[in-house]
């Protein structure tokens, strides 16, 4: 197991906000007041589809790889000094729509991954190309894997074969299922042994469906560090790496987890 114990504490800013519908220039806009709030964090989390909203309409809305969003990201990401991470449409160089979640560092380079797991009771996958690996991204010496929504609810795909210290969600989880949001999220933190941070939205979307919030951050036992219900706005924690560390040392049930390849 790695050493953790000299390893800086992380810090998060969660934004729950309300989106407005497959419009990117006003949601850019609203983000960039809250993201100056957000400033003094390590790493910054917008939700999924954080320009349009959880729109199908992916010929229509989709950008290019370094389409204006992506480059709005980098510039804030720079701005603030933080990494900034959301998913947004992309068709990506070979023609395809993907749901992809961007990860923009203050030094303009740029690390993505694409959803996996397409949410098909809303028709995704018949508009998007779903992602084939997962991806494990470091800051600051935390090993941080974000995943997007409905990979949430396949616990293979969120199992952790590389240490991970914080597994990331960022969503648009309607209020009709919050439920069982509220309780794979814990279920992911116990069984990884590791740091849980999901942002979601709130409001309404531009076909009717009401999101419930819910964002928040959770340890290694599956108890909430920060929760932030309905509210609107930046929502801070400090993640310790040290606790963590010793948490795996009590507790190593990583020691007899099963082996498995996916595919």
């Amino acid at each position: 197991m790695r050493d953790l114990s000299n390893l800086p504490d992380l810090e998060l800013a969660l934004i729950q906000t309300e989106l407005a519908w497959q419009n990117p220039e006003a949601n850019r806009a609203h983000f960039e007041a809250l993201l100056k709030r957000a400033r003094g964090a390590d790493l910054i989390v917008l939700p999924e589809m954080f320009s349009t909203g959880f729109s199908m309409d992916s010929a229509a809305l989709a950008e290019p790889e370094n389409g204006p969003t992506s480059l709005w990201m980098s510039e804030q990401a720079k701005q603030s000094q933080a990494v900034i991470t959301g998913s947004l449409i992309i068709q990506s160089a070979d023609g395809s729509y993907r749901n992809r979640l961007l990860w923009a560092r203050p030094d303009g380079s740029v690390a993505h991954y694409d959803k996996r797991h397409l949410f098909r009771m809303a028709g995704e996958h018949k508009h998007y190309s779903a992602g084939e690996q997962q991806v494990l991204l470091e800051l600051n010496g935390w090993r941080i894997r974000p995943l997007i929504c409905y990979d949430l609810r396949f616990p293979v795909w969120s199992r952790d074969p590389h240490t991970t210290d914080l597994l990331l969600y960022t969503a648009n989880w309607p209020a009709a299922r919050r439920q069982h949001w509220n309780r794979l999220l814990p279920a992911r933190a116990i069984e990884n042994l590791c740091y849980v941070a999901a942002v979601n939205r709130i409001g309404e979307d531009g076909k009717g469906h009401p999101y419930s919030g819910d964002s928040q951050v959770l340890d290694f036992q599956g108890e909430a560090l920060l929760s932030a219900s309905d509210g609107d706005g930046v929502f801070k924690v400090r993640l310790d790496a040290a606790v963590l560390a010793a948490y795996r040392e009590r507790f190593p049930a990583y020691m007899d987890a099963d082996t498995f390849e996916l595919s």
